[in-house]
């Protein structure tokens, strides 16, 4: 039988920088107007972001990405405001969202219509989706009804808050786990040391990467580690196999979403730091 694992991981080895973008790095994801939808095999996830303007726009559900009548017939999502003031309308029942609140849609919703309060602030959504193969309520989490998990250290630049908003004793779901990270002014690494979790995929998106600031995110295998300069609202996939952390030149926020075999927020395996090459 044939590793796959193995072999996506020696392509991945032999990539030049240009090739690592157009295959991790969804560069024009947010686009003034228009809700964009990425799908992603791993995991059969579907990464997307709306940023409506004066008109609302409904999350459809493509024929080139799924069968379906509606999106959530058989999917679940998460929908955090990465932008101005905004609502999220499911089956008639309207939601509100400030910047970093999100919005879980359980299996079975059949609509859900994104507005902007202010067009000349727009919103904008980030969306992730996996399959689900159960339903649970439409719900709403914002910064202060978030968990909030405090790691790192001034010493070691990654002193950061965690905001657990879609997770186990949170908003419930069937596989999605899903919030955001802050980190402290004078703090520039994430989720370092690094880890892998082979039992489930992850997107990052990092945000509030403010002038001309980028993180160099880093991932691979440990003994072949590359790096990928992302900046402001510029999503990057991460595969089970692959370790995922980067640093800033500034403080700045990234979404984290991860969906597979459980919804465990420590089910990892650390990576030290005399195996990194």
């Amino acid at each position: 039988m044939k590793d796959y694992t193995t072999s996506q991981i020696e392509d991945f080895i032999r990539m030049p920088s240009p090739e690592l973008r157009e295959r991790f790095v969804l560069e024009e994801l947010f686009q003034p107007g228009k809700c964009k939808l990425f799908y992603w095999e791993v995991d059969r996830t579907i990464v997307g972001a709306a940023m409506p303007g004066e008109q609302s726009l409904k999350l459809e559900a493509p024929r080139s990405l799924i069968a379906a009548e509606h999106f959530c017939e058989r999917r679940e999502v998460g929908i955090i405001n990465l932008g101005g003031a905004g609502s999220i309308t499911t089956d008639g029942a309207r939601w509100q969202l400030g910047k970093c609140d999100t919005l879980y849609a359980g299996r079975g919703t059949e609509e859900i219509v994104m507005s902007s309060d202010d067009s000349s602030d727009p919103a904008s959504f980030y969306i992730i989706s996996y399959p689900a193969h159960s339903a649970h309520p439409t719900a709403l989490a914002t910064r202060d009804t978030a968990n909030r998990v405090e790691l790192g250290s001034p010493e070691g630049a990654n002193e950061r808050v965690i905001y657990q908003q879609i997770h186990q004793d949170g908003i419930q779901s069937c596989q999605l786990v899903m919030g955001y990270t802050e980190l402290k002014s004078g703090s520039v690494w994430n989720t370092f040391p690094p880890h892998t979790h082979s039992r489930r995929s992850e997107v990052y998106n990092y945000f509030d990467l403010n002038d001309d600031n980028v993180v160099m995110h880093f991932m691979g295998p440990a003994e072949a580690s590359r790096n990928i300069v992302l900046r402001n609202h510029q999503p990057v996939l991460s595969p089970p196999w692959s370790m995922h952390c980067g640093a800033g030149t500034a403080n700045y926020k990234f979404v984290w979403a991860m969906g597979g075999e459980n919804q465990e927020f420590t089910d990892m395996d650390a990576i030290a730091l005399a195996e990194l090459k």
